[in-house]
Parts: structure tokens; sequence; C-alpha cells
């Protein structure tokens, strides 16, 4: 192959590549403003999450009573 052709295979390639990573981008935004706004998760209570990370800080989400550990789950402990 030729340089030039190799310049126009990694142009297409770069603009491919970038249009691809938009489009993935867009859908993710899209997919998180959609299950704020059904409801499922809400993305708010996480803005404060890393000014609010000490052991005395309250807890975003209770866990549940039914999360044990592997060890557990395996009969280990």
């Amino acid at each position: 192959m030729e340089y030039e052709t190799i310049q126009i295979i990694q142009a297409y390639a770069y603009w491919f590549i970038s249009l691809l990573l938009v489009v993935l981008l867009y859908a993710y935004i899209y997919h998180l403003y959609k299950s704020q706004r059904q409801g499922k998760i809400d993305y708010e209570k996480y803005a404060r999450l890393a000014l609010d990370d000490g052991l005395d800080d309250r807890l975003i989400e209770k866990r549940n009573g039914q999360d044990k550990k592997e060890g557990e789950v395996n009969g280990m402990v």
C-alpha cells in the first residue's frame, strides 16, 4: 500500500470512530435521562457522593438485609 492510501484509511477510521463515540455518548446520556424520568434510579442522590464520603455520613441507600458477604453465601464463614 502506498503512504497516501494509508493516510486516507486513517482519516476515515478517525472520523468513523469519533462518530461512533459521539453516538454512544448521546445514547448513554439518553439512557440516564430516561431512567431518572421513569423513577428507576434517582441520580440526584449520588451528586454529593464525593463530598459525603466519611464513615459517619448518612448512607445514600440503605442496604438490603438479604445482602450477604460472598463467604457467607458459600458457607465458608
